[in-house]
């Protein structure tokens, strides 16, 4: 009888992205290794539950979505969301950052301190600079500020950033659009008093994700199916997404659509109806970047 694991996704740590298994086992994913799974003929994507609590009905649940959860579930992990501005009363201190994802891709957001910088990590931020520190909702009141006087988002799609990764520009260039962003945000008025401002201060994540050299990538993998497989050389891990090498080329594969999933290992033909490619789960073809013409891009 096969052995299967259920997969609780991707953590990011200090020391580097890890695949976290039920039970608490883990997989830490380092460039080179290889990546082999499957899903078993008739097997179903279950609701992972809300809050450390399981699914009550265990819910199937679309193999589409990166949630992986019910209508009920994800009602229930909202309720007490700072995403979701349903925690206004948190009373640990939060940051204000800006985070760079490629060239005119920098969005605003905020963190507990107590989480450092793992959630730039979990959102694939190639570079980022922290603006300062305050209460919850002074830090909120910040980011909207920032939000609507620099005219960035408080989210970019990754999609958009999964088609720059492999051009990204050189490490000065992308330091000085966030340089001159953080500039900007520290001559507003309007701040409140409580936010303490942080100097500029860039980081770069280039080493950690495995971006230098990492092959451009033409599809990805756009959901689990049952039967399906993929099998590939790890080149890289940048927020939820793993960068594949395969036998088609560079394959991007979200992390988020594995959870819910019962998974059993592959072997080194995996995706054998599709020539040996390493991937038959249903993919969809990225675009194409273009590092010198980035203004057509979206």
């Amino acid at each position: 009888m096969r052995r299967v694991w259920t997969c609780s996704g991707l953590r990011w740590s200090g020391d580097g992205p890890v695949l976290v298994w039920g039970g608490g086992r883990t997989s830490p994913l380092a460039p080179g290794r290889r990546v082999a799974f499957g899903v078993v003929d008739g097997g179903v994507r279950t609701c992972v539950g809300a809050r450390g609590n399981a699914c009550p009905v265990r819910a199937v649940v679309s193999p589409r979505g990166t949630g992986a959860r019910c209508e009920e579930c994800a009602r229930l992990d909202r309720a007490h969301s700072v995403a979701a501005d349903t925690l206004a009363d948190d009373p640990r201190p939060y940051r204000v950052y800006l985070a760079w994802f490629g060239p005119g891709m920098v969005k605003v957001g905020i963190t507990r301190v107590e989480r450092g910088s793992v959630r730039l990590l979990e959102q694939g931020a190639v570079t980022f600079s922290w603006l300062g520190q305050g209460p919850l909702m002074a830090a909120r009141r910040t980011e909207e500020l920032l939000r609507a006087a620099l005219g960035v988002p408080d989210r970019i799609p990754y999609a958009d950033k999964r088609a720059v990764r492999a051009v990204l520009p050189e490490p000065g260039e992308r330091v000085a659009e966030l340089r001159e962003l953080h500039g900007r945000a520290g001559d507003l008025d309007g701040w409140p008093e409580s936010v303490v401002r942080a100097p500029f201060e860039p980081v770069d994540h280039t080493d950690v994700f495995g971006l230098a050299g990492l092959p451009p990538a033409r599809e990805a993998v756009r959901e689990l199916a049952a039967g399906g497989a993929v099998s590939g050389e790890l080149c890289g891990v940048a927020g939820p997404d793993l960068h594949l090498l395969t036998g088609r080329g560079a394959v991007v594969l979200d992390t988020r659509l594995m959870t819910g999933w019962d998974l059993t290992g592959a072997g080194a033909g995996a995706g054998g109806a599709d020539g040996g490619s390493g991937v038959t789960f249903p993919v969809r073809e990225l675009p194409v970047a273009d590092a010198g013409v980035q203004d057509g891009l979206f």
